[in-house]
């Protein structure tokens, strides 16, 4: 690697979990230079065949990279940002020499491999500032151990999580006037009546409190208005919360075309999603829920005993549990109880990993995506794009209980999916807060 010497420009080395996360990072170093080991391209290709995200990840990047390389990549690097910075890339093929890394670690595997160069590259441009960017916490723990810059990659990283409750607030010593007002036909009042300070946004739910007297109400943007929301029930199920009253009214919204609801284990996200779908099963064609599925201890399906159904059972179970509480709301000779299973069997109601959506018409659906926390944003985005007329897309996830090794609260596709879509008319969001599932499943999700 040549023409290295600008200690203006900082030194990022790239390991393989960053690109297969975000394809396009490279784009986003502007004026510093990126080096790609060798042994990065290598594990490319083991990723670049499959249908998973991480595949098209490594596809696409691989057609980036054949769109900007020449001879120049292996010595004086090549341009690669779109923003105008002078940064550029550089793929470094020899193999690296690391006595302390050798010392320390086998450099058979991959990571050492990258972790050698970083620290050769430390030694070699002592004028510069050397960083290996990694999601890989490990790495990048055994990096700091040897003395190593080593960072996240945090250009999709939302810094401020209060994006997630601030889709509803709660406004004390409001006007005891205008909350009785709501409860008046027409229902509603002028958005004025807010104080500027609360800078509204699009579909934002708010509750409105004075001493006893209180109400739950929706921003209409459109109209200016702040709308009283009343409690409905859903297909056999009432909310039992503010927070759920907020959750099946923008389920129920025509307008909203794109809701998330998050919150902790046994708030009802699931199950308010499936029952507010029931509840208009003659408004769309079919009713998709779908989750990730996130191999227990990094282990593949495959390796679990059974056909595809019984490898898949164990991680759909929790949607069928759902189902199941919904449906002994009612008789088991009911209607509404006999409905599930014939819409189950004519696939009405479909249920299956997320994997197994992808390729599908997503025409006038209602599509239910479980565990959203689990996707990274590149993921989100390819569902939502797929969107077709008619169709409402939900997602519920928990972002504090993450299963993907590389995503964390800031990273996930949920937070970064609420992030971009607040204060869209499109969108909604609602973090439900209080435990619905029983009073010791909320004292355990409280205390341990």
């Amino acid at each position: 690697m040549t023409g290295s010497d600008d200690s203006s420009k900082k030194l990022f080395i790239l390991d393989t979990n960053v690109l297969l996360h975000d394809h396009t990072c490279i784009q986003h170093f502007d004026e510093h230079d990126v080096v790609l080991p060798i042994v990065v391209l290598e594990e490319l290709d083991k990723f670049k065949r499959g249908s998973d995200s991480i595949n098209a990840q490594a596809r696409e990047f691989i057609r980036q990279l054949d769109q900007i390389s020449n001879d120049q990549l292996f010595t004086n690097g090549v341009a690669f940002s779109n923003s105008g910075g002078t940064g550029r890339l550089f793929v470094e093929v020899e193999d690296p020499e690391s006595a302390r890394v050798k010392h320390a670690f086998s450099l058979d595997k991959p990571d050492n491999r990258i972790l050698a160069l970083a620290d050769q590259f430390t030694q070699r441009y002592k004028n510069r500032e050397v960083i290996l960017i990694s999601k890989d916490i490990n790495l990048r723990l055994k990096a700091k151990s040897l003395g190593i810059l080593s960072e996240d990659y945090k250009t999709d990283k939302i810094k401020n999580l209060e994006v997630i409750t601030k889709g509803t607030r709660v406004h004390d010593n409001f006007d005891a006037n205008l909350i009785n007002k709501l409860y008046k036909s027409p229902y509603s009042i002028s958005a004025d009546s807010l104080s500027e300070d609360d800078n509204l946004t699009a579909n934002q739910y708010n509750i409105l409190k004075n001493g006893s007297s209180s109400a739950l109400t929706y921003y209409n943007e459109e109209e200016q208005l702040v709308e009283r929301v009343q409690k409905k029930e859903v297909y056999g199920i009432e909310p039992r919360n503010a927070e759920q009253t907020f959750v099946v009214d923008a389920l129920t919204r025509p307008e909203i075309q794109l809701v998330t609801v998050t919150g902790k284990a046994g708030t009802g996200k699931t199950l308010l999603a499936l029952a507010s779908a029931l509840h208009q099963r003659k408004q769309f064609r079919q009713i998709f829920l779908a989750r990730p599925v996130v191999p227990l201890g990094n282990r593949d399906i495959g390796f679990l005993p059974g056909d595809v159904k019984s490898k898949l059972d164990p991680y759909m179970q929790p949607l069928f549990d759902n189902l199941n509480v919904i449906k002994h709301r009612f008789p088991a000779t009911h209607k509404d109880n006999a409905r599930i299973t014939n819409m189950l069997e004519s696939e009405k109601l479909f249920i299956a990993p997320l994997a197994y959506i992808r390729g599908r018409s997503l025409n006038n659906i209602f599509f239910i995506v479980d565990e959203a926390q689990n996707l990274t944003p590149h993921e989100v985005k390819t569902i939502i794009t797929r969107a077709g007329e008619g169709t409402k897309i939900v997602f519920t996830g928990d972002i504090y209980q993450i299963d993907t090794p590389y995503l964390d609260t800031q990273s996930n596709g949920l937070t970064y999916l609420v992030d971009r879509m607040k204060g869209h008319s499109l969108f909604a969001n609602v973090d439900l807060v209080k435990g619905e599932r029983s009073q010791l499943a909320e004292l355990a999700s409280n205390l341990l």
